[in-house]
C-alpha cells in the first residue's frame, strides 16, 4: 500500500487559517445578531446583554487595517490585506495558494459589510 504525504504547511499559515475561520465567525454572528434585533424592533430592557465575543465595532480598511472591537472589551487587529496575502504565498501547492486568497478576500469583504451594518443599526 503506497502512501502519499503532503508537504507540511508553516505553522503561522495554519494559525493565520484559524484566525479567519474564528474572525468569519464572530462576523456571521455579529451580522446574525444584527439581523435579529433589527427584526425585533430593538432590545427590550431586561434583556441579557449579547456574547462576549459579539463584535461591536470594525474601524480601518483592508489596505491599513482593521481594529475589531468586541463586547468584552477585547479586540484584534488582523494584518492588512497585502499581508494577508503574502502569507498565503507560503503554500507550495497552487490549490492551497487560491483558497487562501479567497478567504482572505471573503474575510475582508465580511468586515467592511459588518462595519456596514454596524453604522446602519446605529442610526436606526
Amino acid at each position: 500500500m503506497t502512501t502519499t504525504t503532503q508537504p507540511a504547511q508553516p505553522r503561522q499559515s495554519a494559525r493565520r487559517r484559524s484566525l479567519l475561520a474564528r474572525a468569519s465567525l464572530a462576523v456571521s454572528a455579529a451580522l446574525a445578531a444584527l439581523l435579529v434585533t433589527a427584526a425585533s424592533g430593538g432590545a427590550a430592557p431586561d434583556a441579557k446583554a449579547p456574547a462576549p465575543d459579539t463584535i461591536v465595532k470594525v474601524t480601518g480598511n483592508a489596505a491599513e487595517g482593521f481594529g475589531i472591537e468586541y463586547y468584552d472589551g477585547s479586540s484584534a487587529f488582523p494584518p492588512t490585506d497585502s499581508e494577508a496575502m503574502a502569507e498565503c504565498q507560503e503554500y507550495t501547492a497552487k490549490v492551497g495558494r487560491i483558497r487562501c486568497r479567497v478567504e482572505v478576500k471573503t474575510w475582508y469583504r465580511d468586515l467592511v459589510d459588518t462595519k456596514r451594518a454596524i453604522k446602519h443599526a446605529r442610526r436606526s
